[in-house]
């Protein structure tokens, strides 16, 4: 196994529940571009009007891939917090459809990052986005 399946199988065997409750998983981790892929498929029981995904749970999805992207392919990088998170609903995100949520490191400092993040339908449709701005901890 290479570096990068470890480290899915780490994250992912220690996600968090809300992960696990809108039926995310880690498919890719590029530790070269600093970059995340989940995939979501969110239970009908967390959807409004019939199966759109509420956008709290849009943006909750897109800030673990962002934050995973920088943590998870950074050694010394122990948390990280969103300071600033901008959603923007293009499209709609429909439950029991599989959902792919990309996030990515555009820039990072000592202290500061700097994430980008997409979903994609399952026709691969680009139906959100995200920026943020956090706070990085930093393993002593």
């Amino acid at each position: 196994m290479d570096n990068a399946t470890d480290r899915i199988e780490q994250l992912n065997a220690m996600a968090p529940d809300f992960i696990r409750l809108l039926g995310g998983t880690i498919v890719e981790l590029d530790m070269a571009k600093q970059k995340a892929v989940f995939t979501f498929t969110v239970p009908l029981e967390y959807c409004h009007s019939g199966d759109v995904v509420q956008g709290g749970f849009v943006t909750a999805m897109l800030d673990a891939a962002m934050s995973h992207a920088l943590f998870g392919t950074s050694e010394d990088v122990s948390g990280v917090a969103s300071l600033d998170i901008s959603t923007q609903f293009i499209g709609i995100c429909r439950g029991e459809q599989l959902l792919r949520v990309s996030g990515w490191v555009k820039k990072a400092t000592f202290r500061t990052g700097f994430l980008e993040a997409a979903v994609h339908d399952a026709s691969g449709e680009l139906v959100a986005t995200a920026q943020s701005v956090a706070k990085l901890s930093r393993a002593s």
